[in-house]
């Protein structure tokens, strides 16, 4: 496995955590990792080795390009958008298509799995209903609750960048067990 790949799951490993337990993508880390893969892609065509410099900046730019409409309507965060550019930039511009799909049909199971959820409390009896606030109610006084809002500072939404990490791992490791076998 290239460093790049390899770059890309340990960044996604730790994207997902904090964008799962905070709803922030951090800036530091993206830097990390762009300055990582250009230093690498830089050295490696100095080296005159194999690994391409252009499919893997056209991926950041491509990757920047394909996200920010969605940040400038505001159906996206900006660390979402910069994650993504950092994975084209890690992985080539021919791994944002499959990293898009399989996180947006992610994303797509997550939004409506809150959608028959509400549907489903709203068609349950006043008894269970009373229950199921009760047990909401008893999960926010918790002190994991407590340090999950207050890591989010108000942020709410779908956590996409979490979503394409998934993806990530997943692409990868099944470009891995396709070049094994």
């Amino acid at each position: 496995m290239s460093l790049l790949p390899l770059l890309a799951m340990l960044l996604s490993l730790r994207i997902a955590i904090s964008d799962l337990y905070a709803r922030r993508v951090p800036n530091a880390w993206l830097a990390v990792a762009a300055s990582a893969a250009l230093a690498w892609l830089l050295g490696s065509r100095i080296a005159g080795a194999d690994d391409a410099l252009l499919p893997h900046v056209g991926g950041a730019v491509l990757g920047l390009a394909a996200l920010l409409p969605f940040y400038v309507v505001g159906w996206m965060g900006a660390g979402d958008v910069k994650y993504f550019a950092v994975l084209g930039l890690l992985l080539g511009w021919q791994a944002l298509l499959p990293l898009w799909l399989l996180s947006s049909l992610l994303a797509g199971a997550h939004v409506l799995g809150l959608v028959l959820t509400r549907q489903l409390a709203a068609a349950l009896p006043l008894r269970l209903q009373l229950l199921r606030e009760r047990a909401v109610q008893h999960w926010q006084r918790r002190p994991v609750a407590r340090d999950i809002r207050g890591a989010r500072q108000g942020r709410v939404g779908i956590p996409y960048a979490a979503y394409l990490a998934f993806a990530t791992v997943a692409l990868v490791l099944w470009h891995l067990h396709g070049e094994a076998s």
